[in-house]
C-alpha cells in the first residue's frame, strides 16, 4: 500500500450541531448558526476557539473562512478550503481536505462545517423559476425536468428496471431512518413515526419517490474539529481517527444532458475502491454506515457501489431487519439521517459516524471500530470517508 495516505494521521476530537429547524424556521441568520456550531464543537473538544487555524466546507457555503476566523478571534488563519461542486457530495471531501491540511503541516486545528438558512437565502431544493434557460439546462428544463427529485428519479428508475428492484427496498430505507429518529431527541422528525401504510399512502413526488423517500429541507449548522492523530489522547473523547477520506467520480460523470455512459449510478464506482484501499479494509469490516439520502434511491445505489450487496440482491438485502440498529447486518443512518434527523447537507451523517465510534449515538451499535459515511450520491464529485477507533491502528 502506498505511503502517501491519510490513514490514521488525523482524529476528530469534537462535534456539534445547532438546533435544527424546518426550512425557513431559524430565528438566526446563517452566519450566526455557523459560529454557534463551531463554538459548540470547540466546547465539545475542550479547546479554545482561538486555537482553530483552519476551516473546510463545501458546496458554496456562504460563510467565509476569514470572517469566521475574525468572529471567533482566531490567532491566525492558516488554511481555508471549499470542496467544488457536487452539493452534498462534498461532505466527506471537506473532511479529506481538512485531514490533508493537518497531515501535511498546513494547519494544526481545522474545523469542518456546513450551515444553511433557507429563510434568509431561498429554498434549496426548488427548481428554476427563470423565464430563460441556457447551457446544459436547455436540454432538460424546457421538457419538464426541473427539480433535483425529477433528475435523480431518472437514474433510480433505470437502476430499478435493470435489476428488477421493487418499491419495498426504498421503503425499508425510509422506515429505518424514521425508526432511528424516534430515539434521537435532536431529530426534526422525533415523535413523528412512520409505518408501512403511511409510506404507501403518501403522495408521489416523482416516481419512484413517495414523499417519505425525499430528504427534508432544514435550517441549522454543524461542525467537526480535527487535529493531528498524536494529539487525540489529550482529549476527553475516545480517539476517532480518519482512516480514509476520498472524493471523485467515474468517467464523464458530469455529462450534463443525461447521457453519461454509466447512467444508473450513484457515482461511487471509482471512489469506493480507493476508499477501501486507503483504509486497508473491506466492506465486511464496516460496523455501521451513514449514507446520504437526498432520495432513498441514492442510498440504494451507494450501498451497492460500496460493495455491501450485488445489484440483483437489493430486494433481499434492503429490509428494516438489515438496517435496524443495533442488531442489523448493516445498521444504517442511525441518527435518522437526512430523511428524519435533519438535512444539514449531509454533515450530520459524518457527525453521527463519529458518535458511533465514541459510543454516544442514540441508536448505538455495540463495539463500533469502523464507521463509514457515503456523501451525496448521483452528483459529481461525490465523496466517502471511514472513521476508526484506536483498535484499527
Amino acid at each position: 500500500m502506498t505511503t502517501r495516505t491519510l490513514r490514521g494521521t488525523t482524529a476528530v476530537v469534537g462535534v456539534a450541531e445547532t438546533t435544527y429547524y424546518k426550512r425557513g424556521g431559524s430565528p438566526d441568520p446563517e452566519f450566526k448558526l455557523a459560529v454557534e456550531a463551531v463554538l459548540g464543537a470547540c466546547a465539545d473538544a475542550g479547546i479554545d476557539p482561538k486555537d482553530v487555524d483552519g476551516f473546510s466546507s463545501y458546496s458554496n457555503d456562504r460563510n467565509d473562512a476569514s470572517r469566521l476566523s475574525a468572529a471567533l478571534g482566531c490567532k491566525q488563519l492558516s488554511f481555508a478550503s471549499m470542496q467544488w461542486g457536487g452539493g452534498g457530495g462534498g461532505g466527506s471531501g471537506a473532511v479529506a481536505n481538512a485531514a490533508a491540511a493537518i497531515a501535511t503541516g498546513q494547519a494544526e486545528c481545522v474545523v469542518v462545517f456546513r450551515a444553511l438558512a433557507q429563510g434568509q437565502f431561498g429554498r434549496f431544493g426548488q427548481g428554476s423559476r427563470s423565464r430563460f434557460v441556457g447551457g446544459p439546462h436547455a436540454h432538460s428544463v424546457p421538457f419538464g425536468l426541473l427539480s433535483p427529485a425529477q433528475m435523480f428519479a431518472m437514474k433510480v428508475n433505470r437502476f430499478m428496471h435493470d435489476h428488477d428492484v421493487h418499491q419495498e427496498a426504498l421503503r425499508a430505507i425510509a422506515l429505518t431512518c424514521y425508526e432511528h429518529a424516534q430515539r434521537n431527541p435532536r431529530a426534526v422528525m422525533y415523535g413523528r413515526p412512520l409505518d408501512e401504510e403511511m409510506y404507501d399512502e403518501s403522495r408521489w413526488i416523482t416516481e419512484p419517490f413517495h414523499l417519505y423517500d425525499c430528504c427534508q429541507e432544514n435550517d441549522g449548522a454543524a461542525a467537526m474539529v480535527l487535529v493531528a492523530a498524536e494529539r487525540a489522547k489529550d482529549f476527553d473523547h475516545p480517539p476517532c481517527y480518519v482512516l480514509a477520506a476520498v472524493s471523485g467520480s467515474q468517467h464523464r460523470a458530469d455529462a450534463p444532458v443525461h447521457n453519461v455512459p454509466l447512467y444508473a449510478s450513484s457515482s461511487f464506482t471509482t471512489v469506493a475502491p480507493r476508499l477501501y484501499a486507503m483504509a486497508g479494509l473491506a466492506p465486511s469490516d464496516v460496523d455501521v454506515v451513514q449514507s446520504y439520502e437526498n432520495f432513498t434511491g441514492g442510498v440504494m445505489m451507494s450501498i451497492v457501489e460500496h460493495g455491501f450487496c450485488a445489484p440483483d440482491e437489493v430486494d433481499e438485502f434492503f429490509t428494516t431487519d438489515t438496517f435496524r440498529a443495533p442488531t442489523g447486518r448493516l445498521p444504517l443512518n442511525t441518527s435518522g439521517g437526512n430523511l428524519a434527523e435533519c438535512y444539514m447537507h449531509g454533515l450530520g451523517l459524518n457527525i453521527e459516524a463519529v458518535r458511533q465510534v465514541w459510543g454516544e449515538s442514540t441508536s448505538q451499535v455495540p463495539d463500533v471500530d469502523v464507521s463509514m459515511v457515503c456523501s451525496g450520491p448521483m452528483v459529481t464529485p461525490v465523496s466517502s470517508c471511514i472513521f476508526g477507533s484506536k483498535a484499527t491502528l
